[in-house]
């Protein structure tokens, strides 16, 4: 036995015909539907349990579905039932993607205490000691990948100010920096 349909409320009709309108083509009608659906979403998400941090996400996600099932609406048919259908499966959605989320993370306050605070300075003698290993691995390497690292990166001169410095072509400083660097992170990381 099919089961009888509600009156519609004047407001469910006003949307039906917005709805209509705008499988029509009538981008103006569609504008004033989608604002109208927002408030009516987020109460229904609301209503579902969506935490309010995720509430925004399940009305954008239901507008969209709305957008791509658009052509689907029956216009004899309650909009707000329609809606109300595509809200509630973004809702059940959205705390399904919670309920994994949050079955995966592990809240754990003391877990912080196992790793060292690295915002905490260097001392000055560990800086001074790794300053002096630095110094001595610069004063190792060949003299053009030396001099590329002195006036590039302790001297801090533009490429064109190095280049008129040593006589040497932008491009060579540039290898040769590359160079240096890469012999230094190899010698450090070795210490």
């Amino acid at each position: 036995m099919a089961q009888a349909q509600r009156p519609m409320s004047a407001a469910d009709r006003r949307r039906g015909a917005l709805m209509a309108a705008a499988q029509a083509g009538d981008a103006a009608a569609y504008r004033m539907l989608l604002r109208e659906c927002v408030g009516l979403v987020h109460t229904l998400a609301r209503q579902k349990g969506v935490t309010r941090g995720r509430i925004d996400d399940v009305v954008q996600e239901t507008l969209l579905s709305v957008h791509r099932a658009m052509q689907t609406y029956d216009p004899q048919r309650s909009f707000t039932a329609w809606l109300n259908a595509i809200g509630e499966r973004r809702a059940i959605d959205a705390l399904r993607s919670d309920n994994r989320r949050w079955g995966r993370e592990l809240h754990a306050p003391l877990a912080y205490a196992s790793y060292p605070d690295t915002t905490i300075p260097e001392l000055p003698m560990q800086k001074a000691q790794a300053g002096g290993r630095l110094r001595l691995a610069i004063g190792r390497l060949p003299a053009a990948q030396r001099e590329a690292v002195e006036r590039l990166m302790i001297e801090e001169k533009s490429l064109s100010e190095a280049a008129a410095l040593t006589g040497r072509r932008v491009g060579a400083l540039k290898v040769n920096l590359h160079r240096a660097l890469k012999t230094l992170r190899t010698a450090l990381q070795g210490e």
